[in-house]
C-alpha cells in the first residue's frame, strides 16, 4: 500500500492519468468485509468524489437483511440518510483481472456533519489507532489468513470437496506444509502473485496448511488500518484467481467436516512514538509490564469480544479440541494450543499471537477488537494468569460456544463499548442477533436424519 502520509489526491489523479484508467470501483467495505459501492466512470469520479451511498449498506447482515425496529435504530437513520464517501488516495491500486484499465479505491464512511460514521468498520479501526495515538502507542499487526480451495459447488445441500489439482486428483489426505501439495495448484497461484503484484500488498509466506486443500498466506507487519485493507483485497484476489480456475476460494472457519477450520492468526506489538522501541520488550530484553498487562486484557476481555471475533454460527464449529484451534484464552510461549501465543523472537521483534480469530472475521472488526482488548489491558494493568507450559486443550473450554451466547457477552460488555463504541456495537449485535434467528429456521440434515424417527 502506498504511505497514506504522502499520497494525497494530488498524486491520485496523476496515477490514474499514468496508469490510463478509464473505469473505478469506488469500494467500502460492510459489516461482514463484503465489498459495497460503485463502479463510476473516470470523468464521473474526478467531478463527483464524494459519492453518497445509504448507510444500511455497511449495516447489514451477511443475507443482505438489516432489522426492521428495535435498538437498530437508535443509530442508522429510519429514513435511509446518505452516507458522503470519500476515497483514501493511498489505496488506490489497479484490478488486474478487469479487461479494460480500471482502479479500485477504498473510501471511508461520513455523515453530512463531517464526521465519521461510527459503524462502518473501518471507522471503528480509525478510532482504535486514534485511542493509542493519544497515548503515544503505534499499534504493529501482522496477519496469518488460512482459506480452503475446494471445488465448485452450486448446491449448498452438498458438501465442499478438495479441488482437482495439477495431477488430475483431488487430495484426500493432509498435507501440512507439503511444497508438492501446493505446487499442484501453480497456475492458480502464480495469478495470484501476479494480482498481489500489481495491486502492491505486501504479501510474504505462501504455505499448505494441514487441511485438504487448506492453504495460508502471511503478511508482512505494518500499521492495522493498512493490513486490514490488504487482508479485504486479498480476499476479493483470492476467490477471482480460484474462480478463473474452475474452483472456489472459500475463508468459512469450518466449511467441511472433519477438517481444520480456517483462522486469521494476528501477531500484534506495541512501538513508541517517541522512541521507537518495542514497548514489549525492557531494556534488558526481558519481557515487559506491558507484554504482560496486554496479555492480561486479551484474557480478560477475549471471552466477550467472541463474536466479532467468530462472527456467525459456523464459526464456533471451528474452536474444537485438538483441531489446530483454541478453547480457552490461556497464553504460552511458543505454545500452538493456547489461545494467546507469543512466538520465540528477538526482544526488537517480541510479540503476542491472537490464535482464536476466524477467518471469516472482518478484518477491520477484528483487528479493532483485539487491539482494544489489548488497551484495556495495558489501561487497567491487568495481570495474565501463569503461563500455561503444556497441553492447553486438557483444560476445560472458556470461550463461548455459540454465537447466541457470545452475543449476549458482547452487549454486555461495557468496556469494549467504550473502545470500540456504543453506536457500532449497537447494530453490531443487532444484525448478530438477525442472523442467528435466520439461522434457527433453517433445518439441518442431521436433524432430519436423527430425529425424524427417532423421538
Amino acid at each position: 500500500m502506498k504511505d497514506r502520509r504522502q499520497f494525497q489526491f494530488a498524486e491520485l489523479e496523476s496515477w490514474l492519468n499514468q496508469n490510463r484508467v478509464t473505469e473505478i470501483e469506488c469500494l467500502v467495505p460492510d459489516l461482514t468485509g463484503v465489498a459495497r459501492g460503485k463502479i463510476l466512470p473516470r470523468e464521473k469520479f474526478t467531478e463527483d468524489r464524494g459519492m453518497r451511498l445509504p448507510e444500511v449498506v455497511v449495516a447489514m447482515g451477511v443475507t443482505g437483511e438489516y432489522p426492521r425496529e428495535g435498538p437498530y435504530f437508535n443509530v442508522v437513520s429510519r429514513h435511509d440518510a446518505d452516507m458522503h464517501l470519500v476515497a483514501d488516495p493511498s489505496t488506490v491500486c489497479i484490478v488486474p483481472w478487469a479487461t479494460d484499465p480500471t482502479a479500485q479505491v477504498i473510501h471511508d464512511c461520513y455523515d453530512r456533519h463531517g464526521k465519521l460514521v461510527p459503524f462502518a468498520p473501518r471507522s471503528v479501526l480509525r478510532r482504535v489507532c486514534e485511542l493509542f495515538d493519544q497515548k503515544g502507542l503505534v499499534p504493529i499487526v501482522a496477519p496469518e489468513l488460512e482459506f480452503y480451495l475446494v471445488a465448485r459447488n452450486t448446491d449448498p445441500d452438498q458438501p465442499l470437496r478438495a479441488p482437482i489439482g495439477r495431477s488430475g486428483r483431488a487430495e484426500t489426505s493432509r498435507q501440512a506444509y507439503s511444497i508438492d501439495a501446493v505446487n499442484e495448484f501453480d497456475p492458480l497461484f502464480e495469478d495470484v502473485y501476479e494480482y498481489c503484484e500489481k495491486m502492491e500488498l505486501n504479501v510474504d509466506t505462501l504455505i499448505h496448511e494441514v487441511g485438504a486443500g487448506q492453504m495460508e498466506i502471511n503478511f508482512f507487519h505494518s500499521a492495522p488500518l493498512d493490513l486490514a485493507d490488504e487482508v479485504f483485497l486479498f480476499k476479493r484476489i483470492v476467490r477471482e484467481a480460484a474462480l478463473r480456475h474452475d474452483m472456489y476460494a472459500t475463508f468459512m472457519a469450518k466449511p467441511i467436516a472433519g477438517e481444520p477450520g480456517s483462522a486469521m492468526h494476528v501477531h500484534q506489538s506495541l512501538v513508541s512514538k517517541e522512541t521507537g522501541r518495542n514497548l514489549f520488550s525492557n531494556e534488558d530484553g526481558t519481557p515487559s509490564r506491558e507484554f504482560f498487562w496486554y496479555i492480561g486484557g486479551l484474557q480478560k476481555y477475549i471471552p466477550s469480544a467472541m463474536a466479532l471475533f467468530a462472527p456467525y454460527v459456523n464459526s464456533y464449529r471451528r474452536l474444537a479440541r485438538f483441531t489446530a484451534a483454541p478453547i480457552n484464552i490461556q497464553w504460552g510461549v511458543d505454545n500452538r494450543t493456547v489461545g494467546i501465543r507469543s512466538p520465540v523472537s528477538t526482544p526488537q521483534a517480541r510479540r503476542i499471537e491472537n490464535r482464536v480469530i476466524g477467518a471469516d472475521a472482518n478484518p477491520y472488526v477484528a483487528l479493532a477488537a483485539t487491539l482494544a482488548c489489548g488497551l484495556l489491558g495495558i489501561e487497567q494493568r491487568i495481570e495474565p494468569t501463569q503461563e500455561c507450559t503444556g497441553d492447553a486443550y486438557q483444560s476445560a473450554y472458556a470461550l463461548p460456544r455459540g454465537l447466541g451466547e457470545a452475543v449476549t457477552l458482547l452487549r454486555a460488555e461495557q468496556d469494549l463499548a467504550d473502545v470500540l463504541g456504543k453506536e457500532f456495537l449497537t447494530v453490531y449485535t443487532e444484525i448478530k442477533d438477525l442472523e442467528h434467528e435466520e439461522f434457527m429456521r433453517v433445518i439441518s440434515p442431521w436433524e432430519r436424519e436423527h430425529l425424524l424417527l427417532h423421538v
